[in-house]
């Protein structure tokens, strides 16, 4: 693909290495995006994939104008990082996975902080399907101890990441802008787009709440205390300005640079990083939001039904396990069907865009249960 910072079009940047491989579609995806009327400029970072209809894993940053259906139907949807009492020394995973049970069925009402917002009432609790997850990790190689020692953590201690978003709340906020105003974006000072603005900060604060409640719950089935490190969330519109030029700045798969060290996770069967962003307005202040789709989901099983039953998929080369009594889905999101983090990171790094501060091994990841206590 050539090196690391790669323009395919005037107005459009991959961030790649060498090595990185982008499926042709999701570069023709970013391109069609970036004539959209007002669109200054958009960046495809290394795990640019296809989306529906617009790319996933990419920023784009306009004038005047901005587009919901570029943020797409997860509104919040991000990362939040948790350390946790929880040691491997102490607990065997049967005995983690038996003590978690299910957490698929949505909290009751009465079971939510007194200061609740009504409208956070879309299956509060829950992690959700497609690519979302919880997992618990253990620190594997530390690039920056003294970041780590600032955050009170060992390899000894166990973490536990929280992929989530808004769950139905923003898949009702985009199908109402859509109905009425199509893909044609919403001139920014306009009432309507107002209105899609104190809905989207809405959404936002649902989904880290959500992810708040996700964690919360499972450390109190593992009896176990913890403390939230970080909260990003990588679908989201914010007002910036770049070069000198004031707009929006859309992340669909993107995580913020200008926020704080972030977790990059991969597949899972694959490591997660933890890193310190460098604040790069060339990626527009944007880094991956993990390893990328390789397979579309719908070939997923035919491509690998032949070799792995779905009780194998379960189990990783990492020696950790999958928690996904869904048979569809646990191919949709084996290994497999993902590229491999170090690709991405090595685009990243070599871009200049981060600075490595921990590796990190999955030990449990939960999917699903099938809605069963």
């Amino acid at each position: 693909m050539g090196n690391t910072l790669h323009s395919a079009a005037p107005n459009v940047q991959l961030i790649v290495a060498e090595n990185t491989w982008l499926e042709g579609k999701a570069i023709q995806q970013l391109e069609i995006t970036a004539q959209l009327p007002d669109m200054v400029r958009v960046v495809g970072l290394p795990d640019l994939h296809p989306g529906r209809g617009y790319p996933v894993g990419a920023a784009f940053f306009s004038q005047s104008r901005f587009y919901p259906a570029l943020i797409g139907n997860d509104i919040g949807c991000g990362m939040a990082l948790w350390r946790t009492d929880l040691t491997l020394s102490k607990w065997s995973l049967d005995k983690l996975e038996k003590r978690l049970g299910s957490i698929d069925i949505s909290l009751n009402i009465e079971d939510l902080p007194d200061n609740t917002p009504e409208h956070f009432c879309y299956s509060p609790g829950t992690i959700g399907g497609g690519n979302h997850f919880a997992e618990l990790q253990q620190l594997d190689e530390i690039y920056q101890p003294d970041i780590l020692e600032t955050w009170q953590l060992s390899k000894q201690q166990l973490l536990l990441l929280v992929h989530s978003g808004s769950r139905g709340m923003g898949q009702m906020i985009l199908e109402q802008h859509l109905s009425e105003h199509g893909h044609h974006g919403l001139i920014a000072t306009s009432p309507q787009a107002l209105n899609y603005l104190q809905q989207h900060q809405q959404a936002l604060d649902y989904a880290c709440f959500n992810r708040q409640l996700i964690a919360e719950r499972m450390l109190k089935r593992w009896r176990v205390s913890g403390e939230r490190l970080l909260d990003v969330s990588h679908n989201l519109l914010t007002p910036c300005t770049i070069d000198g030029i004031t707009g929006w700045l859309h992340r669909k798969g993107a995580t913020p640079a200008d926020q704080g060290p972030v977790i990059i996770p991969g597949s899972r069967g694959d490591y997660s990083y933890l890193v310190q962003p460098l604040n790069s307005a060339s990626s527009l202040f944007s880094l991956a939001h993990g390893a990328g789709r390789k397979w579309m989901r719908g070939e997923c099983k035919e491509r690998l039904s032949g070799r792995y039953n779905a009780v194998q998929l379960s189990r990783t080369a990492l020696g950790s396990r999958v928690i996904c009594l869904d048979k569809q889905l646990i191919f949709q999101e084996a290994p497999e069907a993902y590229k491999p983090i170090s690709g991405v990171m090595d685009a990243m790094l070599q871009a200049g865009l981060v600075k490595l501060i921990a590796r990190l091994k999955p030990v449990l990841t939960y999917k699903t249960r099938g809605g069963n206590e």
